[in-house]
C-alpha cells in the first residue's frame, strides 16, 4: 500500500504583492508584462506533514473526546461513577486514525459472574480483531465508533499487560456502535449497582 502523504489544509494566509491594478497599463508605462505568477504559486503551495505532527492533532481531538465522554459518564447518576482512565493511540502507518481508552471497571454480565472491560472511542469503525491484532478490516470513512471488550491479564506478558478476553461471548465485544447514545447507554448499564437503576436507564 503506498504510503499516506499529508498537508496542512488551512487557508494560506500569506499576503500577495501589491500589483498595479491595470495590466495594459503597467505596459503601456514600462513595456514589461505583469503575470500573476506569485498568486499561482501560493495558491499551489502546500505544506506537507509529518506522521508525528498528524500523530499529534489525532491525539489531541481523541483526548478532547475521551474527555467529554466520561464527564458525560460521570455526570448521569451520583451512584455511577466510572474511573478516567484516559491514554490514545494512533496507528502506525494511518497516524489520522487512532482511538482512545476512556475507562475501565468490572461488572456482571450476562450468565457471566465477573467481568472485567474497557470502554473505547475510535474515529474509525473497524471489526474487532479475532487474533493477536486489535483491529480488522478498517473502515477509514466512519467517523466514530464505540465499544466495549472483556479484558484480563496477558498470562504470557512480562508486564501484565491486558488483553481481550475471548471466553466472554466467543469474541470479548460487550458492544459495538457508531451511535454515541447507545454507547453511553450500554456503559452506563455495565456500570449500574442495580436492577432499579438498569430499568431507568434502558428507558433513555
Amino acid at each position: 500500500m503506498a504510503k499516506l502523504r499529508y498537508y496542512d489544509a488551512r487557508p494560506n494566509n500569506a499576503v500577495e504583492p501589491a500589483r498595479p491594478a491595470a495590466v495594459h497599463s503597467e505596459f503601456l508605462r514600462t513595456g514589461r508584462i505583469i503575470r500573476n505568477s506569485t498568486a499561482n504559486w501560493l495558491a499551489d503551495e502546500r505544506r506537507y506533514l509529518s506522521y508525528d505532527e498528524v500523530a499529534e492533532k489525532t491525539a489531541r481531538k481523541l483526548q478532547a473526546a475521551g474527555e467529554q465522554t466520561h464527564g458525560r459518564l460521570s455526570n448521569f447518576h451520583s451512584s455511577i461513577k466510572f474511573p478516567k482512565l484516559i491514554f490514545h493511540r494512533t496507528l502506525a502507518d494511518s497516524p489520522h486514525l487512532g482511538y482512545c481508552h476512556v475507562t475501565a471497571s468490572r461488572t456482571q454480565f450476562a450468565k457471566y459472574e465477573t467481568v472485567s472491560w474497557a470502554f473505547y472511542i475510535a474515529n474509525f469503525f473497524a471489526k474487532i480483531g479475532e487474533n493477536d491484532s486489535f483491529f480488522e478490516e478498517i473502515d477509514g470513512r466512519a467517523s466514530r465508533m464505540y465499544f466495549a471488550v472483556a479484558v484480563k491479564t496477558d498470562a504470557q506478558s512480562e508486564d501484565s499487560k491486558l488483553t481481550i478476553n475471548r471466553n466472554v461471548r466467543g469474541n470479548g465485544v460487550l458492544f459495538q456502535t457508531h451511535d454515541p447514545q447507545v454507547a453511553i447507554r450500554n456503559v452506563l448499564l455495565l456500570g449500574a449497582r442495580n436492577e432499579q437503576l438498569r430499568d431507568i436507564i434502558r428507558q433513555l
